[in-house]
């Protein structure tokens, strides 16, 4: 059994560093499609003495495998959306059934989860029960297995406050909640997906003063996709805000990034990314420049913590990063490893 550090309580890159090697070796050993992927770059696990040496699993291998760390009994599995297919399963289905399409985290401790996503957020926006949460998530409470949705469920429930809660198509019922809580000087986090949040302006035009706009990006095949800087303009116009917050976090991962505006994300202790060429997966970029997301999450103990996205980004110098795009079914041959 690995001996389970405090990631909570990282506080230096020096000790995230050993922690994430630890953790490294740990997978090895007990995650049988994480060493099997490891022996077939011919990984020599005691050569590994730094981060950028640890090999990252492509993310598309929770799509075709039961990603997981240790024996214990799965307490949630959480699915991506997927795409729309015939071959897709609804959320919920046996382990058995994996879909080509859609990806499934298995997770055995859900506390794990719950610690990291609060005090996550507890780190960038302070004490939950000073806000009001309104969740406009339609595509995600139309099925079962969202982790963002346990994730704002949770919270939620955590603000104490019973003016908080989930909308999916009443419009006017937000728009006069958020017109009332943003007048009487509440502080407000409305987070939604991205297409319904263009939808809510185009029935009011807002002016608001005490609340905060969290964009989770995705169009869901709702609208065009739109580049960030355009979206986010649009947005700020249509609820009068100088700024659009956003969360960066998937299926595959139990920690979350946010960005307090700008397009600039920043982690919390215990999640790093790192930038990966786009042509060749096992080398990276400097600061600046565009490649592949890799995302250590420490969290991801029970499954694993180094995933290699399909998220195409770049890294500033003080650690935050921007997103930039994904990698197109033409930029497959910069993910090779793709096909082990």
């Amino acid at each position: 059994m690995i001996p389970t550090p405090d990631i909570f309580a990282i506080s230096s890159r020096k000790q995230f560093e050993k922690i994430a090697l630890k953790t490294f070796r740990f997978q090895y050993e007990n995650n049988l499609v994480y060493r099997e992927f490891c022996e077939f770059l011919k990984t020599d696990v005691q050569k590994v003495k730094s981060l950028d040496q640890i090999p990252f699993l492509p993310i598309q291998f929770f799509k075709s495998h039961k990603v997981i760390s240790n024996e214990n009994p799965i307490q949630e599995t959480f699915s991506s959306s997927g795409t729309t297919s015939p071959l897709a399963p609804k959320g919920g289905e046996s382990d058995e059934k994996l879909s080509p399409v859609t990806s499934k985290h298995f997770v055995t401790n859900v506390s794990l989860y719950e610690e990291s996503y609060r005090k996550g957020f507890s780190q960038f926006y302070g004490n939950i029960e000073d806000y009001v949460i309104l969740a406009l998530l339609p595509s995600y409470l139309e099925r079962e297995g969202s982790s963002l949705i346990y994730m704002v469920e949770d919270l939620i429930q955590m603000t104490k406050n019973p003016e908080s809660g989930f909308y999916l198509y009443n419009h006017e019922e937000l728009i006069e909640k958020l017109l009332r809580l943003d007048t009487s000087g509440q502080n407000v986090i409305l987070i939604g997906v991205t297409y319904a949040l263009l939808d809510l302006i185009e029935k009011y035009l807002f002016q608001l003063h005490n609340t905060l706009i969290m964009e989770t990006g995705g169009m869901k095949g709702k609208r065009k996709e739109m580049i960030r800087e355009e979206l986010h303009e649009q947005l700020c116009e249509g609820f009068g805000v100088t700024a659009i917050h956003s969360e960066y976090g998937m299926t595959e991962l139990l920690s979350q990034a946010y960005s307090l505006g700008n397009g600039v994300f920043e982690c919390p202790s215990w999640m790093q990314i790192l930038i990966r060429e786009t042509e060749d997966a096992l080398t990276y970029v400097s600061d600046g420049k565009t490649g592949g997301i890799n995302v250590i999450d420490l969290a991801n103990i029970n499954s694993c913590s180094f995933i290699a996205t399909q998220d195409l980004g770049k890294k500033n110098p003080n650690n935050s990063f921007e997103v930039l795009g994904r990698f197109d079914n033409s930029d497959i041959r910069g993910c090779n490893l793709m096909v082990v």
